[in-house]
């Protein structure tokens, strides 16, 4: 039992480093924030597909990969919380996406979508951005299907067939045939 919280709180831990490091890695090309932003982090929103390790892991890499960015408070606060739903979401479909081989690419869909709803009102109205919101979803959501949706699906396939070696805890059960 003490070897499954250490694999829990190490998957965490280094899945929130793994995203720290890709924000921190695309922020600087001036993509990880604003009304267009593709962070290549946000393809690690598939993660709680294998691991629930992933979902906190990815809270608290947002978190930080916020607060070392420079984001607003608020931002801060509500662009990690957007993240965590979509974990949650992702982890919470997970168990059903593991009897239709096809579901599998519904596993980027809540990341997507927590971040398009809540994204654009905190870069309408923490940064003051002027465009509207619609367009700001717009923007936001296009930037997700890019980093969930195509890397994220991409990053998927190719941890299938070693996820039970790279997660553990049967990650791969009914996910790899």
């Amino acid at each position: 039992m003490k070897n499954k919280g250490i694999l829990f709180l190490t998957q965490a831990a280094m899945i929130a480093a793994l995203y720290v490091v890709l924000t921190v890695f695309i922020n600087a090309f001036n993509l990880a924030s604003g009304a267009i932003q593709v962070r290549i982090s946000e393809a690690l929103t598939i993660l709680p597909f294998f691991t629930p390790a992933a979902v906190p892991g990815l809270w608290l890499g947002c978190l930080i990969a916020n607060l070392v960015t420079g984001c607003a408070p608020y931002d801060v606060l509500f662009g990690s919380i957007a993240t965590l739903l979509g974990a949650l979401g992702t982890w919470k479909l997970s168990d059903w996406m593991k009897h239709n081989k096809a579901s599998r690419f519904l596993a980027p869909i809540p990341p997507i979508l927590a971040n398009t709803l809540i994204i654009p009102f905190i870069l309408a109205y923490v940064y003051g951005l002027p465009d509207g919101i619609p367009y700001l979803m717009l923007t936001v959501g296009a930037g997700e299907v890019l980093s969930c949706g195509v890397l994220g699906i991409v990053l998927l396939l190719a941890l299938l067939p070693q996820a039970g070696r790279i997660f553990g805890n049967g990650a791969s059960k009914g996910r790899a045939e």
